[in-house]
């Protein structure tokens, strides 16, 4: 595996709110990042995205099911498993995804795209919403 990936997975299987220091680490200052709900331009919005969102979380972890590089470009599948007191009833939840990395000339991430079901993440776990995200899933065939 590529010197650049590696950092990053390993980064990833140990990020929480105490480790946020280390983004600079395997991000580039001037880094995208790309989630179904989200459009993040630059290191300091990003950390401070990733500082919010580790605030509310209970437990967030990242098992990495297959990676593969070519040149700049990096695929990672991955599951995530978190935990958040409104989602769920606090019981975590399991969320299958993918991720699209592009490294800059520094083996820094300047682009992350993340793709996942936001409604299995989220929208399926609410109270309220969920029984009627679900319906209409299963009316769809998914």
């Amino acid at each position: 595996m590529n010197a650049p990936l590696a950092r990053f997975i390993a980064l990833y299987q140990q990020l929480d709110k105490q480790q946020l220091y280390r983004l600079p680490e395997v991000y580039a200052e001037k880094v995208i990042f790309i989630d179904p709900a989200h459009r993040i331009e630059g290191l300091t919005a990003l950390t401070d995205y990733f500082a919010a969102l580790y605030q509310r979380l209970a437990d967030c972890r990242f098992e990495i099911t297959s990676q593969q590089q070519q040149g700049r470009e990096a695929w990672i599948s991955w599951v995530m498993t978190l935990s958040h007191p409104r989602l769920a009833a606090g019981q975590p939840v399991r969320v299958e995804g993918a991720t699209h990395l592009e490294f800059d000339a520094a083996d820094k991430v300047c682009l992350h795209r993340d793709y996942f079901d936001l409604g299995a993440m989220l929208y399926e776990q609410l109270p309220l919403l969920g029984p009627v995200v679900r319906t209409i899933k299963g009316r769809l065939g998914t």
